[in-house]
């Protein structure tokens, strides 16, 4: 009787070790930062601008701003709207100094570069828009929207 008590009670431990054994195993939860970190921190070939935070988040907010304007052109061609599309292209898009300073305010010339010819594409889509001809203003919309494809397979924050 004592061993068949001693053997249950050796059996029961062993379960209770093995049971706590495979509980220490499982993976504590992530918090959200954790997550998010990981999914950034991915090296998917892309230039990091070593962007501050505050830098981050201008620029998300110029980058928006760009697609916005994207957007509102898009809309304005598929109502013949040329000269509201050339407008919105040259004032939100083009080569205004405020976008010359800042293209050139990350520190790295080929991202500089790159937005420059972005901003000169959308002068030039200002002027296409002028002519109002749906074709060549498509065309126009494509080459500008280019650089956009181009800069974001390139460059991350």
């Amino acid at each position: 009787m004592i061993r068949k008590l001693l053997i249950a009670i050796v059996g029961l431990s062993f379960l209770g070790f093995c049971s706590c054994k495979s509980e220490t195993k499982k993976e504590t939860p992530k918090t959200v930062e954790e997550e998010v970190f990981k999914s950034t921190a991915i090296d998917d070939g892309r230039v990091s601008l070593n962007l501050n935070e505050m830098q981050k988040n201008h620029q998300l907010s110029n980058m928006r701003s760009h697609l916005e304007a994207v957007q509102e052109i898009t809309l304005l061609l598929s109502q013949d709207d040329y000269d509201k599309a050339s407008e919105i292209a040259y004032t939100k898009l083009g080569s205004t100094t405020e976008m010359k300073l800042m293209c050139a305010s990350f520190g790295d010339k080929g991202f500089e570069n790159l937005g420059l010819e972005f901003h000169k594409s959308a002068d030039e889509m200002s002027e296409i828009f002028k002519k109002r001809n749906k074709e060549k203003s498509l065309t126009a919309l494509s080459n500008t929207l280019n650089y956009c494809v181009q800069c974001h397979a390139t460059y991350k924050q």
